[in-house]
C-alpha cells in the first residue's frame, strides 16, 4: 500500500466542479489580481476566524514581514521567535531589518517555552512571534501577560493553525489568531486551508494596522497613484483566491475529520513506549496540520516505513539557531537544547482529511512491526 504524506488531488476531486467553474469566472473576467474572488474572501475568512480585518496578500512569508513592517519594527528592534518552526518565522524579522531573538521549545507541545521567554526580554525587545506550531495553539495567556508587561507586540503565525481554538481565562474559547495586535496566515497548498499556488493573509482587530498592513502591501498607497510611503507588491491573485473561496467552505468539515485521525492515532499508538505521542493541552483544541511522534530511532524508523510505501515528514530536522543562516549569533546547540536534541527525534505521519482507515491501521501496524509489536 502507498499513503502519501498528504493527498491533495483527491481532495481537488472531492471538489472539483465548484473549483473548476470558480477559475473559469476569473480566467473569463480577467480578475488576475485581487477582484471581487480576494475581495469575498478577505470578509468571509475574517468572519470565520472572528476578526475585524483580513488582509490577503501573496504568500505566508509576506504577512509576516508585513505585519512586522505595519508595527513599526525596525532596525535596533529585538524579535523574540521560537527555536523550532519554519525559517520563514525568523526570515521575516530580518528581512523587517530586526535581530532574530531565539527561545527553546517546550519539551511536550513543542510550542515556545513561556519559562524561558522572560530571560530573553530585554529593552530591544519590540514583539514576539508566536508559532502555533503543527496546528496546536501556544499558552496565548501566559504570552499576552508577560507581553503587557513588558510592553511589546504580539505576532500570532498561525500558518499551521486554521481554526485552532484556545481557551483563554478571559475570554473562553476563541480562534487562535485572535488574541495578539496582528496575526498571519499562510494557504501554501500543503496548508489545511491551501491555495493551488502560493497565497497568504493578514488579519487584526486594530483598524489603523489593518490600513498600514493593506497599504504596504499595495506599494504603500490606497488609491492607485497616491503612495504615501514605499511598500511592496504583496497581493493575492484572483485564482487564489476563488480557489480558496470554495476551499474555506469546506475547512470545519475537514477539520474535524483531521481530529479524528489524530485521534484514532493516539488510541491505536498508545501503548508503544518508544515513541512519544503528541500532548494536547485542556484548554487546546488542535488542528492538526501535523501529527508529530517522538522516538529515539527517528531515522531508522523513517526508512523503514518509507520502503514500505509510507510517505512520513520531519518537521524541522534542524533547529533554527543551529541552521548556518543564523551562524552570526554563535548560538551552541546546547543553548537550545530541547530544540536541538528534538531535530533528530520528530517524525511527522500521514495526517489529511481524505485518509482512510485503511491506510491508517497500515501505518499503524507497520510501526507496531517496526518496534516488534504483535500485530
Amino acid at each position: 500500500m502507498n499513503i502519501p504524506f498528504v493527498d491533495l488531488k483527491k481532495q481537488y476531486l472531492s471538489i472539483k466542479k465548484e473549483v473548476d467553474n470558480a477559475v473559469s469566472e476569473i480566467i473569463e473576467n480577467a480578475a488576475f489580481i485581487q477582484g471581487n474572488a480576494v475581495y469575498d474572501f478577505e470578509n468571509n475568512f475574517k468572519d470565520v476566524i472572528g476578526v475585524s480585518n483580513c488582509i490577503a496578500v501573496a504568500n505566508g512569508t509576506d504577512a509576516l514581514i508585513i505585519a512586522l513592517k505595519a508595527l513599526g519594527i525596525r532596525e535596533g528592534d529585538e524579535v523574540i521567535v521560537p527555536a523550532n518552526s519554519f525559517i520563514a518565522t525568523s526570515e521575516a524579522v530580518t528581512a523587517a531589518g530586526a535581530k532574530v531573538v531565539f527561545v527553546d521549545n517546550h519539551p511536550e507541545t513543542y510550542n515556545i517555552d513561556i519559562s524561558k521567554l522572560e530571560s530573553a526580554i530585554t529593552h530591544n525587545t519590540k514583539a514576539i512571534i508566536v508559532v502555533h506550531l503543527y496546528g496546536q495553539p501556544a499558552d496565548m495567556d501566559s504570552i499576552m501577560k508577560i507581553a503587557k508587561k513588558y510592553q511589546f507586540y504580539v505576532i500570532e503565525d498561525t500558518s499551521q493553525g486554521h481554526l485552532a481554538e484556545y481557551k483563554s481565562d478571559t475570554d473562553g474559547w476563541k480562534n487562535a489568531g485572535t488574541f495578539g495586535d496582528i496575526a498571519t496566515f499562510s494557504f501554501y497548498p500543503g496548508k489545511n486551508l491551501g491555495a493551488y499556488g502560493d497565497a497568504g493573509a493578514i488579519v487584526t482587530n486594530n483598524d489603523k494596522l489593518a490600513k498600514k498592513a493593506r497599504m504596504y502591501a499595495n506599494h504603500g498607497r490606497i488609491s492607485k497613484y497616491d503612495h504615501e510611503f514605499e511598500g511592496v507588491n504583496s497581493r493575492m491573485d484572483g485564482i487564489q483566491g476563488a480557489v480558496l473561496g470554495v476551499k474555506l467552505k469546506y475547512l470545519p468539515e475537514w477539520t474535524k475529520k483531521r481530529r479524528e485521525v489524530a485521534n484514532y492515532y493516539l488510541d491505536k499508538l498508545k501503548d508503544i513506549n518508544e515513541i512519544y505521542l503528541p500532548v494536547v493541552n485542556d484548554n487546546c483544541k488542535p488542528v492538526w496540520h501535523l501529527f508529530v511522534i517522538r522516538t529515539n530511532k527517528r531515522d531508522e524508523l523513517q526508512s523503514f516505513l518509507e520502503g514500505k510505501g509510507i510517505s512520513v515528514g520531519v518537521h524541522y530536522p534542524i533547529a533554527l539557531p543551529n541552521l548556518q543562516a543564523y551562524s552570526y549569533l554563535e548560538h551552541k546547540a546546547d543553548d537550545f537544547p530541547v530544540a536541538s536534541s528534538y531535530q533528530n527525534r520528530l517524525l511527522s505521519l500521514p495526517i489529511f482529511p481524505e485518509i482512510t482507515k485503511k491506510q491508517q491501521d497500515y501505518l499503524i501496524n507497520s510501526i507496531k512491526e517496526f518496534f516488534n509489536r504483535k500485530i
